[in-house]
């Protein structure tokens, strides 16, 4: 005879074994510490440069592209 905590026990194995099985029908799902996002690194002056520099474009381009749109 099986005891509750086996029965338990069994039930997370078949948990743990059913999360591993990938599912066609269903996305990937991941635990929120797997799907944690990364940092970003700005440790040299270097990549600080470029990150800015490329927001700043960014936005000149968007308000560039905003001016003449209006305009045109």
């Amino acid at each position: 005879m099986t005891t509750p905590r086996d029965d338990q026990t069994n039930d997370e194995t078949r948990d743990e074994a059913r999360d591993e099985t990938p599912r066609p029908d269903r996305p990937r799902e991941y635990s929120a510490e797997r799907a944690r996002q990364g940092e970003i690194i700005l440790n040299t002056p270097t990549r600080r440069a470029l990150f800015f520099g490329g927001l700043i474009a960014f936005v000149l381009i968007a308000l560039i592209g905003a001016i003449l749109g209006v305009a045109g």
